[in-house]
């Protein structure tokens, strides 16, 4: 139960940061390319990335920590269900070149972005 309370936790938390980083991208950024859910994906695997290899490395951390982190944080705050919903969005709306673009860059940059947060986490 008391797992069940820190993914909860995360997740909300997750939730409300990905609702406030749509809110102030939204607002200085007016394109058919779905930047908020781009930005938000993308800074999700750098995260997951620093939180995963931070918690590697410390292995006396609670493993509360890593539900809270990862499970809870970084899966309430990234968003794959809108990123498909944008997409098919696009392909429907024959925006194909924005599609694959959207689609391309995500993949590349998410990995990119998880693996330079291992990077970072296992120099601090």
């Amino acid at each position: 139960m008391k797992t069940i309370f820190y993914i909860a936790l995360g997740g909300g938390l997750g939730s409300v940061l990905r609702y406030l980083t749509t809110l102030v991208i939204n607002k200085y950024v007016q394109t058919t390319f779905p930047y908020a859910t781009f930005v938000t994906n993308i800074a999700g695997c750098l995260l997951i990335g620093l939180f995963f290899g931070y918690l590697e490395k410390q292995n006396a951390v609670s493993p509360y920590l890593k539900f809270f982190l990862i499970t809870g944080l970084c899966g309430g705050y990234t968003t794959f269900s809108a990123f498909s919903n944008e997409n098919i969005q696009l392909l429907q709306s024959n925006q194909i070149l924005i599609a694959f673009l959207y689609i391309s860059l995500s993949v590349f940059l998410g990995l990119m972005a998880t693996w330079t947060g291992l990077i970072i986490a296992k120099e601090l």
